[in-house]
């Protein structure tokens, strides 16, 4: 039996705060071939294997907001993914579990945990599990002032578990520990901490709204946009994203990131660019 080495040259996959830097990296694949069959080239690998690959991670994070049959898909085989956590944007995490969670998923939810998914706070908070909610907040005063993914609050979480439940039906002490908790977070007046935010005008919305480049390349820019919230929001370039907050005139926070802001520019009161400020990196962007 002879072995041979083969040479591969893979692109990596294009990555920066929305997905637009590229370079390129030589990874050796090693194959065996045996005598008397024609010899294969192993097919390219995710280029941080033997991390999962990010578009999985993506997928999984993604359809346990909503898709429960394509969860079972992925997750069956393999239930690592019960795990999977995502970066939507600046920091933005999320975690499979905590995408069911905040929209009322009690079907993905449990199915998750029962792949090895980890329930946290918000999870107990969507299931309406009264006693250990309160207990985790006495134990640690100020845990219910913690956002959950996309900057959702601890009281949001439990509203959910009973705004849909999607073929499950509900007991009636299920129900009661829900309302008890609800009660519970409302008196406590520091579950629902929302982020500042200045009114805006209609007119003033649509000013911010558009695309605004950074590049001439096909993901180099944002799209600015009103959710189905009425908030303003910035994602990819032609694409929705998360919410931005007016904390002050034309600097907005995005969607429960502290260290982010996005500073809009005007000139004859018309935004012509916007600049995201991040610890490590400052970038403007121009409005086309």
């Amino acid at each position: 039996m002879e072995t041979k080495n083969y040479f591969s040259r893979r692109m990596l996959i294009k990555s920066s705060i929305f997905g637009v830097l590229a370079a390129s990296i030589p990874n050796v694949l090693y194959a065996t071939s045996i005598s008397g069959l024609e010899d294969e080239i192993a097919d390219p690998v995710f280029h941080r294997y033997p991390s999962i690959d990010d578009a999985i991670v993506n997928e999984i994070v993604g359809v346990s907001h909503f898709n429960f049959d394509r969860v079972k898909e992925l997750v069956s085989p393999r239930p690592e993914l019960a795990r999977a956590t995502w970066d939507w944007a600046f920091g933005d995490w999320e975690t499979a579990l905590g995408a069911a969670s905040h929209v009322g998923r009690r079907d993905i939810a449990n199915f998750l945990i029962a792949h090895g998914a980890r329930p946290d706070i918000f999870t107990f908070a969507m299931f309406g599990k009264f006693e250990i909610v309160k207990a985790m907040i006495e134990s640690m005063p100020g845990i219910e002032s913690m956002a959950g993914p996309h900057g959702i609050s601890l009281l949001r979480h439990a509203k959910a578990g009973l705004r849909s439940n999607y073929g499950i039906t509900l007991s009636e002490a299920e129900i009661a520990d829900s309302n008890a908790l609800i009660a519970h977070l409302e008196e406590l007046g520091t579950a629902d901490i929302k982020e500042k935010d200045l009114a805006m005008t209609e007119e003033d919305r649509q000013n911010y709204i558009g695309d605004y480049r950074y590049g001439e390349g096909e993901n180099e820019g944002f799209t600015v946009k009103i959710n189905m919230r009425k908030n303003l929001s910035l994602g990819k370039l032609g694409k929705s994203g998360g919410a931005l907050y007016q904390k002050s005139p034309n600097v907005f926070s995005y969607n429960g990131t502290p260290s982010v802001e996005v500073h809009f520019t005007l000139e004859d009161n018309k935004v012509v660019s916007l600049t995201v400020i991040e610890p490590d990196l400052t970038l403007k962007a121009v409005k086309s």
